[in-house]
């Protein structure tokens, strides 16, 4: 019988998982289409490896098995699976037509939309992955300075720009890599070394988990300012989550351009790029930015509802709660248990679970946390991901997985025996690491 969200479960059969993936090899180049979601992310004989159905905060195998998910399609479901009113957004405009041979009218709505809620929107694009629309900033950006370098810091998609920095760079032209690089963050002075006379544009997450620090994103804006480069804030995760208006509500300080998608249409696939006039004017005859899916009618209306209730609900408000309740208590039951090589850092509505060698590898560490708690009904990859529907009862229920998952990893640890109670193969190194920070040698 398929597991439900039960503490009493067995490990999970994933049978049916598995016969997918082997018709996969050889067939899906790293039989995914997306790094995060694919099995080297997860504990690869212990962990499903498809999910059939979503409703609310909890999603099925294709085994039946039922887990209360914290990783929402990655950042994309910000109000919960099969939402209601999202739902009947994209079916009403289902009735009439997808893709047309003209504009939409949903474009100019949500378009007004975006503008009364996105401090720098004064002008607004839309595109359909986050790649996309960091690129064209990317664009935009060489085209108003007339310069070519970019400096980044965080994750910013597939495309030749940003792969450059990255370990990952082959097919890259070496042309592309020359004018690519890195800075750290929370680090001014390593910006301020790596501008030259060259450097277009900053590009970075607001936040990821680490909190800016000494007026970090405050000092980079009037940097930025002083040397005549774009600052760009790339919001895929900070956008409509940690406040409607992003990052650069919450913290007040205005990007020349900024660039969304995950959160805005709770997993119907559009990303949108704002920013001020005198910059986005350029996206009118000199710099090249179309495509013929950018008007697409379904993630339109998706988004127009998903923002209205994102707004009517105060939704950054309760991830924040529901969030918050998380943090604190996996934390406090680390500290009852007395493991002091783990605990959760980051903002409420998106915090991440970290491990350190006190407790010895800890890439084991965690995939024993995952496996444990798939065991329990809860598709965790380290992060709590927090979506409007995670109820109390989800997350009381995930405080007492997190306990009894916790003191398994107690217990391994104190007999040494991490490897031997891991019963698949451990979760993969993150992609997010780069290579070449602070490269950038200031010109003469």
């Amino acid at each position: 019988m398929p597991n439900k969200i039960s503490l009493t479960n067995n490990y999970p059969d994933i049978t049916k998982s598995d016969e997918y993936y082997n018709r996969a090899l050889g067939l899906i180049p790293s039989v995914t289409q997306t790094l995060a979601k694919g099995p080297g992310q997860w504990v690869k004989g212990i962990a499903p490896k498809y999910l059939v159905k979503g409703k609310g905060s909890h999603v099925w195998d294709p085994d039946g098995n039922e887990y209360i998910d914290y990783m929402m399609g990655v950042g994309p479901i910000s109000l919960g699976y099969s939402y209601p009113k999202v739902d009947d957004a994209i079916k009403k405009q289902l009735e009439d037509g997808i893709t047309f041979s003209l504009m939409h009218p949903l474009e100019v709505e949500v378009a007004e939309l975006i503008r009364d809620i996105i401090p720098n929107a004064e002008a607004v694009r839309f595109s359909k992955t986050g790649a996309d629309v960091t690129s064209a900033a990317i664009r935009l950006a060489r085209a108003y300075t007339g310069k070519n370098k970019i400096l980044c810091c965080g994750y910013h998609g597939w495309h030749d720009w940003y792969i450059a920095v990255t370990a990952r760079n082959l097919g890259i032209p070496e042309a592309v890599r020359a004018i690519s690089f890195t800075f750290s963050y929370n680090d001014i002075e390593s910006v301020r070394r790596a501008i030259d006379n060259d450097v277009a544009a900053v590009i970075l997450e607001p936040v990821v988990f680490e909190e800016p620090k000494n007026n970090f994103l405050q000092d980079l804006r009037q940097l930025c300012e002083e040397k005549n480069v774009v600052l760009i804030f790339d919001e895929m995760w900070t956008g409509f989550r940690m406040a409607i208006g992003g990052a650069q509500e919450y913290f007040g300080i205005i990007p020349d351009l900024a660039t969304y998608s995950k959160a805005v249409a709770n997993g119907m696939p559009i990303s949108i790029l704002t920013g001020k006039r005198k910059i986005m004017d350029l996206a009118d005859d000199a710099i090249f930015f179309y495509t013929t899916f950018g008007g697409e009618a379904l993630s339109l209306a998706a988004a127009k509802a998903t923002i209205e209730e994102l707004i009517d609900k105060n939704v950054p408000s309760c991830l924040d709660k529901q969030g918050k309740k998380l943090k604190n208590g996996y934390n406090s039951i680390a500290k009852e248990l007395g493991i002091d090589y783990s605990k959760v850092v980051g903002y409420n509505w998106r915090s991440l679970a970290t491990f350190d060698l006190k407790g010895g590898d800890p890439l084991i560490q965690k995939s024993l946390m995952l496996q444990e708690m798939i065991k329990r009904g809860v598709l965790w990859q380290g992060f709590f991901n927090m979506s409007y529907s995670h109820s109390d009862e989800d997350v009381n229920y995930t405080l007492e997985a997190l306990e009894e998952s916790l003191a398994v990893l107690k217990k391994a640890v104190g007999e040494n025996k991490l490897k031997e109670t891991l019963r698949g193969q451990p979760v993969q190194p993150v992609f997010r690491k780069v290579d070449n920070f602070n490269m950038k040698p200031l010109e003469k």
